[in-house]
């Protein structure tokens, strides 16, 4: 098996960089779906949540508001990581779950946004950062998310920089030209990490 580490900035052509290693026979582990998971409606996580953060963060039905919970902690650094404590262990619980279930010579990439910030890149056998400029970035968050410059910015300024996930990367997949250009950038590094598994 070879953990791959997945990567990127927000706007960098993350998500589509994953669904092509998928298309290309990648077991996908993503982070950021097991981190709804894992607080949804019922669980123990959301329970943790509610405990540490008030009823307030719930919607009518009784789910995590997720637009107030990211309100609140992309905008103080303290509640982030109070949210992380309780989060990132439930999470690590299901990847531990999920990993055991892949075939023994697959590619398992694990999709985590916040990779370069976590200090755990050097857990994989190998990390696949998507870059593109700031400025695409930038360009990407309001064009195709409707946020302003300034949400764009302060998006950008919450993550690491893309030097430091440059930092930790073993292959880098630029996104900056038409999506044939960024297929054949993935076929080309799945084809390596497939013969390094097998």
């Amino acid at each position: 098996m070879m953990r791959v580490g997945l990567t990127g900035g927000v706007a960098s052509g993350k998500s589509t960089v994953s669904a092509i290693l998928v298309d290309l026979g990648a077991v996908l582990i993503d982070a950021d779906v097991l981190a709804r998971e894992v607080v949804a409606r019922g669980t123990p996580g959301l329970d943790a949540v509610v405990a540490e953060f008030g009823a307030e963060l719930l919607t009518g039905d009784g789910d995590l508001d997720r637009a107030a919970m990211g309100a609140l902690v992309f905008a103080d650094a303290h509640a982030r990581k109070r949210l992380e404590a309780i989060v990132h262990p439930l999470v690590f619980e299901r990847i531990v779950e999920l990993e055991s279930q892949a075939p023994e010579d697959a590619v398992v990439v694990h999709d985590i946004p916040l990779l370069a910030e976590s200090g755990r890149a050097d857990t994989f056998d190998a990390v696949l950062v998507v870059h593109a400029p700031a400025a695409v970035q930038i360009d990407r968050m309001m064009r195709d998310r409707g946020w302003s410059r300034e949400e764009a910015e302060a998006r950008i300024a919450a993550q690491a920089s893309g030097e430091e996930r440059l930092a930790v990367a073993t292959h880098v997949i630029d996104n900056t030209g038409s999506p044939d250009d960024l297929r054949r950038r993935v076929e080309a590094v799945y084809a390596s990490l497939h013969d390094a598994a097998a």
